[in-house]
């Protein structure tokens, strides 16, 4: 019996320390340059999170918010400063992303 309760023991102590952490959203850095979005295609899981991080380092585009299709996503960039977007992928294929008059300045989220 007093092995029972041991080998019980020893099961939830090894039980105990393989649990995973919490889920920490991935950071993707975003910067809004005379050339559009960069990154212009990201790689992006079904289902899993991320934290977008989106800078606009220039005056000379129309992008001074980011919007994502097929979400109610439409967020202001100010200038030189990071701004955080919060964004789960909820289906696969691509997503097209870019400033609000859906111009020239774009990209896409490529999801797996």
């Amino acid at each position: 019996m007093r092995t029972f309760f041991f080998s019980l023991a020893l099961l939830w102590s090894f039980a105990s320390c393989t649990k995973s952490p919490p889920s920490v959203p991935a950071t993707i850095s975003i910067s809004v340059t005379e050339k559009g979005f960069e990154p212009s295609r990201i790689s992006l899981k079904k289902g899993v999170p991320v934290k977008l991080m989106v800078t606009r380092t220039t005056e000379a585009t129309c992008a001074t918010e980011l919007l994502i299709e097929g979400t109610d996503i439409n967020t202001a960039l100010p200038m030189n400063k990071p701004t955080a977007i919060d964004f789960t992928p909820s289906k696969s294929g691509e997503i097209k992303y870019g400033c609000a008059m859906g111009m020239m300045v774009s990209g896409v989220l490529m999801v797996e």
